[in-house]
């Protein structure tokens, strides 16, 4: 069996029990980095045949521990921190073991972009994940520019050293004013949030670039503008037909079933026809 197995993401007090288990009853850990994985196994007292599994050699690896498995052997994979094959190796052996019939287990856990999203203060009932953003700043701005009209919140991964660039195109993107935050070092001693516009946050980095530690979390508010205006109109009328019938949040239950559109969206929607009354 293959069991795809979360680590924390920092805080190694967040490893589940199940994990743990789990990983004692591996015949093989897989780890992108063992020295990293190490010093999570030697915190738990924990002894299991390490072996490395990364970008550079899974493709050579998964004839080999494909015969591993079909032989009856129980391989963990984990990653650096979190879960595994969210921007990290694994992809690969585990489509190979579904090909051929093996049983993958997920062993959920920690995940920074759900993690980061979840105190982002963003709307994420709907949200679309693109890894880290390219290197290049051509390509970065290219790419951006790609996702000028996207309406989901989105969620970026980003190195401490590009961060502020970054932030800068994606002002130039998307308009110093589109709402977003900045989470780094995600659980560890020195976790950071910066919420506001991005020209905000942009300020912040401004004044202490030189302390940006640690891998980011950039997520990004989607843009408002290009959500079906019919729509909004529509929702906009029901939900005043609604008001002082029933409650907000059953009005906005009953706006969003019969629009489509997000609750998030809807309540900010109904709150801005209170507040001009």
């Amino acid at each position: 069996m293959l069991y795809i197995i979360a680590t924390p993401i920092g805080n190694l007090s967040d490893i589940t029990l199940r994990a743990l288990d789990t990983i004692k009853q591996v015949q093989v850990l897989l780890a992108e980095d063992t020295r990293i994985t190490k010093k999570l196994l030697d915190h738990y007292g924990i002894h299991v045949r390490l072996e490395s599994l990364h970008d550079f050699n899974e493709s050579a690896k998964v004839e080999t521990l494909i015969r591993e498995l079909l032989g009856g052997t129980d391989i963990g994979l984990v990653c650096d921190a979190g879960t595994p094959l969210i921007c990290d190796p694994g992809f690969r052996l585990v489509s190979a073991a579904n090909k051929k019939g093996i049983v993958v287990r997920p062993v959920p856990g920690p995940c920074a972009l759900i993690t980061a999203l979840t105190v982002s203060g963003l709307p994420i009932d709907r949200f679309v994940f693109e890894g880290f953003l390219p290197k290049k700043v051509a390509e970065r701005r290219e790419f951006l520019k790609s996702l000028r009209h996207e309406s989901r919140t989105m969620v970026f991964y980003e190195a401490p050293q590009r961060l502020r660039r970054s932030v800068q195109d994606c002002i130039d993107v998307f308009g110093g004013n589109r709402n977003a935050a900045v989470l780094r070092e995600l659980t560890k001693l020195h976790e950071q949030h910066l919420t506001g516009s991005l020209e905000q946050i942009e300020c912040v980095l401004g004044d202490a670039a030189q302390v940006v530690k640690g891998e980011c979390v950039l997520v990004i508010a989607g843009d408002v503008s290009s959500a079906d205006e019919e729509s909004l109109e529509k929702a906009a009328h029901l939900l005043a037909d609604l008001q002082g019938r029933i409650s907000h949040r059953d009005a906005v239950e009953v706006v969003a079933k019969h629009t489509g559109l997000g609750r998030n969206r809807l309540y900010a929607l109904g709150l801005d026809a209170r507040l001009k009354k």
